[in-house]
């Protein structure tokens, strides 16, 4: 699922930040209550760093 997020992400690759397509991605925010599996953890840390890297997050 979250290589499929990344994938999409990728439409605003060059584009900077404040472009459309980028507009229904935001960060994942967890909370200190949230339980993650080391897996869940880099996977959002990719999202993350994606968004920020595509989209200017």
């Amino acid at each position: 699922m979250w290589l499929g997020i990344l994938v999409l992400l990728s439409a605003c690759a060059g584009t900077g930040a404040g472009i459309e397509a980028c507009g229904p991605w935001r960060p994942i925010l967890v909370s200190q209550a949230d339980s993650l599996t080391d897996g869940t953890a880099r996977a959002i840390l990719a999202h993350n760093e994606a968004g920020r890297r595509l989209c200017g997050w």
